[in-house]
């Protein structure tokens, strides 16, 4: 196998594809008969392909992975032991392997992702994502930080209507409680989908206007779409409009906004009335 490229944006999308890949086999080789062993199994094939190649190719690199054992606990870890880690690391790459376990396991799903983010302490934005790229294995495409799209264009029903419909992308199974109201609020209606990258992801294509998330969520959840976001020059923050801010000592990160400029201060005031 040839070398993948040496600069950080293209290699996330060289990691993000492979995993992809895998992962797509991985479907066709066990079937979706049983979902359970569908999950466990694409989460494993993708984390341990991801992080044997990021030991190989970046081994001085950090990690945080969704799938490393603990890894939920691991900032307390840290932060108790001093031991040294990603919190003294100037490079740590955040990853998700399989965002979407549970579309992923059901025939037909494509609105599941592979997140793979970079964050520099030097970086000289507020969240410090310096590279990323979301695989869309079953939708064939990535969309990286090395090429990232075209601002995306207005909807459908603004450009027809000659005013903006906003759609928002919202969680199969848990949307905000607010967000029914909040969406009436601002004259918009609901998309539901699959992974938060898968969602980020659309609002990125301009499928959908928006996406609000306040139903908790961790770094790796976020880091590669956010980071592919705001290349594209949308908005990303959290729901309070502050820095949305990554390889924190506590990983968890609760709540965001992506969305298109435009409406983010029209968003922004409609989530302060609703989400209180």
């Amino acid at each position: 196998m040839s070398s993948p490229p040496m600069i950080d944006g293209a290699f996330a999308r060289w990691l993000a594809s492979r995993a992809g890949q895998a992962l797509l086999d991985l479907r066709t080789e066990m079937g979706f008969a049983d979902t359970g062993a569908l999950k466990s199994a694409g989460d494993k094939v993708s984390h341990d392909l991801i992080r044997t190649e990021l030991a190989k190719w970046r081994p001085g690199d950090a990690v945080l992975s969704e799938e490393d054992e603990g890894s939920r606990l691991a900032w307390a870890a840290e932060v108790n032991t001093g031991a040294v880690s990603r919190l003294t690391a100037d490079r740590v790459w955040i990853v998700d392997p399989l965002d979407g376990t549970r579309e992923f396991s059901e025939e037909g799903r494509s609105d599941w992702a592979v997140h793979v983010a970079l964050w520099a302490r030097n970086a000289p934005s507020p969240h410090g994502l310096v590279a990323g790229a979301v695989g869309l294995p079953a939708q064939h495409r990535v969309l990286g930080t090395d090429y990232p799209p075209a601002y995306p264009p207005m909807t459908v029903e603004a450009a027809t209507a000659g005013e903006r419909k906003i759609r928002l992308a919202a969680s199969r199974s848990r949307p905000p409680v607010f967000l029914t109201d909040l969406a009436e609020d601002v004259g918009a209606h609901l998309v539901p989908m699959g992974s938060a990258g898968a969602k980020i992801a659309a609002v990125v294509t301009g499928e959908v206007d928006a996406y609000i998330h306040a139903g908790g969520q961790y770094e790796w959840d976020s880091a590669a779409p956010v980071a592919v976001a705001t290349a594209t020059g949308l908005h990303a923050s959290r729901i309070d409009g502050s820095a949305l801010k990554y390889n924190e000592a506590d990983p968890r990160l609760p709540d965001l906004l992506v969305c298109r400029k435009d409406l983010a201060t029209r968003l922004l005031a409609a989530l302060q009335k609703h989400s209180g």
